[in-house]
């Protein structure tokens, strides 16, 4: 339960391209007009990533207009951040930022990000690695079928070809003895008792959202996206690191390839920005506190009234 005795977290969340990163540097205007100091902490999957600062539309020098942002291009794309080691770093800038007397305000549209570091992670033992690499040399349709034999919650609850998903569900069974709702349940490292938590989402107009989907990714090509995926390829990374399957850089890498037009790939890149931002409008109605305020484009500026700070 929120105290006023907790310190104060805002949080702005919300699709891809809703005016999140704006948004925040005018709560932190808004507070350093009252005399206080307000420090961004990004919560956005890609931003992290300093060889993606086109790609994931990090704010520039000018558009942070002299706010503090931290954990924006931290990691090098060569190294994973997954949640578990960005909510680690972010509850190091929140509790920074409260030692200095400011309010910490978290923005990005990472639901999993913002989750772990709220409600904290499963505390899963470490996955065997006989069994994980047996796991996956399954084909997804074999292991699905022996997740519904030994988690058959679990795997009723995945799309039979999720592959990610079901290998995972079922290396935890077959390693730890528990299903995956076993550890879930046991979740640690939550900081949502120990702050009063001031969210609000972004829920703007679909058909307004993916107009600036198109647009935006017209605008990184024009910005040097397609110089920050040659960039990132010359580096000869692993394909399955996260940095490596943003949005955009497969559809670009295909281009320099010569697969297909620049158009083309503007035009794919766009349609997986539209498809995020749907999986993301999904993901905050069923995931994301029914309690926490939802605001469309048309009232952004009560934005400014959603904390009592």
């Amino acid at each position: 339960m929120n105290s006023p005795n907790k310190p104060a977290l805002a949080l702005i969340a919300g699709p891809t391209a809703s005016g999140k990163s704006e948004l925040a540097v005018r709560l932190a205007e808004h507070l350093a007009a009252e005399g206080r100091r307000g420090i961004i902490i990004n919560a956005d999957s890609a931003q992290v990533y300093a060889d993606l600062a086109v790609l994931s539309a990090r704010p520039t020098a000018t558009e942070m207009r002299g706010i503090e942002h931290r954990l924006f291009g931290t990691w090098d794309a060569g190294t994973a951040c997954s949640a578990a080691d960005w909510a680690t770093a972010a509850k190091v800038e929140i509790t920074r930022a409260h030692a200095a007397g400011a309010v910490p305000i978290l923005v990005g549209g990472t639901g999993l990000y913002i989750r772990t570091l709220l409600d904290g992670i499963a505390p899963i033992p470490a996955i065997a690695p006989e069994i994980r690499e047996a796991v996956r040399a399954l084909p997804v349709a074999e292991a699905h079928a022996a997740l519904t034999a030994e988690d058959p919650p679990r795997a009723a609850a995945l799309h039979p070809a999720d592959t990610t998903r079901v290998a995972r569900a079922l290396e935890v069974v077959r390693s730890t003895g528990h299903p995956l709702a076993h550890w879930q349940q046991r979740k640690v490292g939550g900081i949502a008792g120990e702050v009063t938590l001031h969210p609000l989402v972004l829920s703007p107009d679909r058909t307004w959202l993916y107009q600036r989907c198109d647009l935006r990714f017209s605008m990184m090509i024009k910005g040097g996206a397609v110089a920050e995926v040659k960039a990132l390829l010359a580096r000869d990374l692993d394909p399955a690191l996260p940095a490596c399957r943003a949005i955009g850089v497969g559809e670009i890498a295909g281009f320099l390839r010569g697969e297909w037009s620049l158009d083309e790939a503007t035009t794919r890149a766009a349609q997986a920005t539209r498809n995020y931002a749907k999986r993301q409008y999904t993901w905050a109605k069923h995931q994301l506190p029914a309690e926490w305020p939802r605001i469309t484009l048309d009232n952004y500026n009560d934005g400014m009234h959603f904390v009592s700070l």
